[in-house]
């Protein structure tokens, strides 16, 4: 994959390890609530906030609510089975509170930095599902945005992985054909699927070494490389 120039990627659980963040912050937010809510099972809390967080932020990506939308529901729902009742107002609130335990436990993957130290010659971005307006604090706050040439946030443009204009919107800034580019990030479809299917080399970071047989079948077929840590990449991109 000489022909290579640009190499994309997501953030979160890609470069950035947004879930241990958000494994942090949800159980610190819980501790400092007190209550029930603190004394609640840990690991059970937080798949409840994960699957919260998958319902409401998709429901927000395929345009039935706002962004700001979704945290409030988030929260909403989150505080509901301990008999608290929230009003949108103090939604938003209890969401600030939570995030701002998230932002302390922001840190990028102990494989990310070495991965880009790898590929001097290559050109980076970001493409990700979400807001450039809150990815692009995230990004400086982990020192990665002076690395990253172009940020493409579906918020921004209008679209969202895996649907092909977003990868072809983001090859157009970097003035380069889809098969001179590649896409790395941590979702199988979403992100390594819809990349391969608008022309780029779809790379999935499967992190947990998980992928199933059909998967590893749909991969082979079509292109679309599977590795378990960012420092496969560089090697894999350069051959």
């Amino acid at each position: 994959m000489a022909g290579v120039k640009v190499v994309l990627f997501d953030l979160d659980d890609t470069l950035f390890a947004h879930s241990a963040a958000v494994a942090a912050g949800v159980t610190a937010h819980r501790r400092a609530l007190g209550g029930a809510i603190a004394l609640a099972d840990d690991a059970a809390e937080l798949r409840r906030w994960h699957d919260l967080e998958e319902h409401h932020y998709h429901r927000y990506l395929d345009g039935e609510i706002g962004f700001i939308d979704q945290r409030v529901a988030r929260a909403t729902d989150f505080a509901a089975p301990f008999g608290v009742a929230l009003s949108p107002a103090q939604a938003h609130a209890w969401y600030d509170q939570y995030f701002a335990e998230y932002r302390l436990a922001w840190r990028l993957h102990d494989d990310t930095v070495a991965c880009l130290d790898a590929m001097p010659d290559a050109r980076f971005g970001i493409i990700t599902n979400g807001e450039l307006d809150f990815q692009l604090p995230k990004l400086e706050a982990i020192g990665l945005l002076p690395r990253m040439e172009h940020v493409i946030a579906s918020g921004d443009v209008g679209f969202t992985k895996p649907d092909a204009r977003i990868f072809r919107h983001a090859c157009n800034l970097f003035g380069v054909a889809p098969s001179e580019a590649a896409y790395v990030g941590d979702r199988f479809e979403t992100d390594a699927m819809g990349a391969a299917s608008a022309g780029l080399t779809g790379v999935w970071l499967d992190r947990t070494a998980s992928a199933t047989a059909s998967e590893k079948a749909a991969a082979r077929s079509s292109g679309v490389h599977i590795v378990t840590t960012l420092s496969d990449v560089p090697a894999l991109l350069a051959g």
